[in-house]
């Protein structure tokens, strides 16, 4: 008979941004360690977190393990008796090992022969017997950002239990029963107020709002729903989606009633409100405001105080601006409303009060002044002081938009721009808002009277921080500085990426401290998008840019480089849905075997993807794709190299191989040069007909090597002109339903 399993961890508060991965972790944790104790699950497991708890609940689970049969393997059996038939030490001391009459050993044929086994059966032991030791493995398995030391351990032979945070309380049943199981503490930590933690049908509700009006009073539970339904009686919501529900008709009901609606559609409001339900337990939102003349700083001061360090929501009028309000979600029910906010105001006010001084003493200074200063900022001791970057990201992004990009116009702009993107670091705004760094630089600038262009590409410079296709900045935000921000954003990542690779801050699986990735995902994004971000329909070369930045790399250094950014353009593909035989094709396989094909750019990679994407559903393509891993394995024959003439092909096959190679060669490549890779996949896959008739009636690999030469030289010119376009022997056929 299966049975209710629940688990409740119960801690001191969890940071919100742990809690959704911890409470994903619960349930893979909770599966792999009852699945390593041969116990059924016919039932989903679900898992629920609120700052104070970590909660798993299995509908059913199987009331006993399945029974284990093991065959043991012993000696061959040509060792385990003598000629005689009398049994050998060796199966002698075999059957004694597993316990054993030597007569209940079994022989079991092996492709390396016959082999004397053991059939050994183990009935399962009681659910709850186990239970215990699957707890434990499941308190090991939860990983943290941060392990705490808390004087806790547990007596499974591995000591020192370490925890996000101190673990106060266990609910542990199955079948409403209590599984027995203790977190010791040490010596020195157990005292009156210290002790172990054992499972009990206890839980507890909200830290403040108890029903008895005793904070910490324990609640008696069996089941999941009672367990649910009195956590709810004791102002806890246990489902995540409950309290964000709640937040958002709140939120949403008093800014109706303020005469606004609240600030939820930037990507930092929908961030707070994804946050916010994980800091809570049974939220209740609360209106303030603020004194109007704070509106006169800029609305991104404004919300960052409110969004990053109050976690308050901005409410704006039906026309988008910001009106002297806030909400703020509390973790109470509050009786006086009014007190609580008042609180809050006064924490705002004193906030604002703060940036207001900023504001009116940082624009005192001109940008141009605070290049100087950056002398006194350090990027890196590798890599020397910002005030060398800004000079080197002037010189490069002049170098991108009037050369690479080829709109000399917007050169002095980009070179600019480029100079005074880092001013704001020395600003007292950014030292103490640090999230506007680069938007800070921006607005002063447009309060100094610079040129949109100018203060536009400042202000995006540190965009694009992802690579999906709607990661921002859209083109109607960059408006007229869309080539004056794509200059200088390239220049300042690469300068970065480079200067790192140089330096020797290469990111690892688990660390990348510096933000290299993120930097390399700028780059590529801007590269891959830049039609749509800037209007120039230009392939640019990553490798040209790099040549231009990176000239101070060592050769090692500029190969790791080069892989590094291959693999990040890979990923920028996967995060948009590419299949992993396409990006093979186009971009070479992801363990790095074989050489580039082509010049790295990810535009040009991204035109040959959507055109390859469009082709490879026809019958004809994914035909050609097939035969195209006999001509690449051909090819590879050609060892002494390919003959000037065919001269000696005159076989019908080879004679229409010949005729459409040269038809759909020059389509091919007239198509390549016009950058119509569409075009050049279909007029690839008319090469079908010709080369099946070719695999068919000709035999390649013939004894006379004159002919074989000649024959293989075909097969690798064929080879050599469709690696123009793509790899398509990478291309698995799909199979159609």
């Amino acid at each position: 008979m299966d049975r209710e399993l629940l688990l409740e961890i119960g801690c001191e508060e969890i940071p919100a941004s742990w809690l959704p991965p911890a409470v994903a972790q619960l349930a893979d944790r909770l599966e792999k360690r009852l699945a390593e104790q041969r116990l059924e699950i016919p039932s989903p497991i679900e898992t629920f977190g609120t700052p104070r708890r970590l909660t798993g609940r299995i509908a059913r689970l199987a009331e006993r393990q399945t029974d284990l049969e093991e065959v043991l393997m012993g000696p061959a059996v040509s060792a385990a008796f003598g000629a005689d038939g009398t049994p050998t030490q060796a199966a002698l001391g075999f059957a004694r090992k597993q316990g054993a009459d030597i007569h209940a050993l079994e022989r079991v044929e092996t492709p390396k022969g016959t082999y004397l086994a053991y059939r050994r059966h183990q009935r399962g032991k009681a659910t709850s017997d186990v239970l215990p030791d699957a707890l434990a493995g499941v308190l090991r398995d939860l990983s943290f950002p941060k392990q705490m030391h808390w004087d806790a351990w547990l007596d499974d032979g591995r000591g020192e239990l370490l925890f996000g945070r101190p673990i106060r309380w266990l609910l542990f049943l199955y079948g409403g029963r209590v599984v027995p199981f203790t977190i010791k503490r040490t010596d020195l930590a157990l005292s009156a107020q210290v002790q172990e933690v054992r499972t009990a049908a206890v839980t507890y509700g909200h830290r403040f709002l108890a029903t008895t009006g005793r904070s910490g009073r324990a609640i008696k539970v069996r089941t999941f729903d009672e367990y649910r339904a009195k956590l709810a009686e004791s102002f806890v919501l246990l489902d995540r989606n409950e309290r964000h529900d709640k937040i958002a008709r709140e939120l949403d009901a008093h800014a109706r009633r303020l005469g606004g609606r609240v600030g939820t559609g930037g990507s930092a409001q929908s961030a707070l409100l994804q946050e916010v339900p994980d800091l809570v337990e049974y939220p209740s939102v609360v209106a303030g405001t603020f004194a109007p003349e704070f509106l006169e700083l800029p609305e991104e001061v404004l919300a960052t105080t409110m969004i990053h360090h109050q976690h308050f929501f901005p409410v704006f009028n039906p026309e988008g601006r910001l009106l002297p309000a806030f909400l703020a979600v509390t973790n109470t029910q509050p009786d006086n409303a009014r007190v609580i906010a008042r609180n809050c105001e006064r924490v705002l006010t004193a906030r604002l009060r703060d940036a207001r001084f900023f504001w009116d003493a940082d624009r005192k200074v001109p940008l141009a002044t605070r290049v100087q200063q950056l002398e006194t900022v350090l990027v890196h001791k590798a890599l020397g002081t910002y005030r060398a970057k800004a000079e080197r990201v002037a010189a490069l992004a002049r170098w991108i938009a009037a050369e690479a990009v080829g709109r000399p116009e917007a050169a002095d702009q980009a070179e600019a721009a480029g100079r005074l993107a880092k001013a704001d670091l020395t600003t007292e705004m950014v030292r103490e808002f640090t999230q506007l760094q680069g938007t800070m630089g921006g607005i002063y600038a447009r309060e100094e009277g610079q040129s949109e262009a100018v203060w536009r590409a400042i202000y995006h410079h540190y965009l694009p921080a992802g690579v999906e296709q709607d990661a921002p900045p859209a083109r109607q935000e960059l408006g007229p500085a869309a080539i004056v921000w794509a200059a200088v954003a390239l220049a300042d990542k690469l300068d970065t990426v480079c200067g790192l690779f140089g330096a020797g801050e290469r990111p690892t699986g688990t660390r990348d401290p510096l933000g290299v990735r993120r930097q390399a995902h700028g780059i590529l994004k801007i590269l891959t998008d830049l039609p749509e971000l800037t209007g120039i329909d230009r392939a640019l070369a990553l490798n040209e840019l790099i040549n231009r930045t990176g000239a101070g790399l060592d050769p090692d250094q500029r190969r790791a480089l080069d892989q590094f950014l291959r693999e990040r353009l890979r990923y920028l593909f996967e995060v948009r849905g590419y299949a992993y035989d396409e990006l093979n094709a186009v971009l070479g396989p992801a363990d790095g075997r074989g050489a580039a094909l082509r010049p790295f750019s990810p535009l040009d990679i991204r035109r040959r993807l959507e055109a390859l994407r469009q082709v490879r559903g026809s019958a004809d393509f994914e035909a050609l794709a097939v035969a195209f891993k006999r001509v690449k394995n051909l090819a590879k024959e050609l060892k002494d190299g390919p003959t000037r003439t065919l001269g000696r092909l005159t076989e019908p096959a080879e004679v229409a191989l010949i005729g459409e190679f040269e038809a759909r060669g020059a389509q091919i490549r007239h198509a390549l040069a016009a950058g119509d890779y569409a075009q050049a996949f279909r007029a690839a896959s008319g090469f079908r007909p010709a080369v099946d008739r070719f695999f068919t009636d000709v035999f390649v690999m013939v004894d006379d090597a004159a002919l074989r030469t000649q024959r293989l030289t075909l097969v690798w010119r064929l080879h050599e002109l469709l690696l123009e376009l793509a790899d398509i022997s990478e291309i698995v056929p799909r199979t159609e339903s």
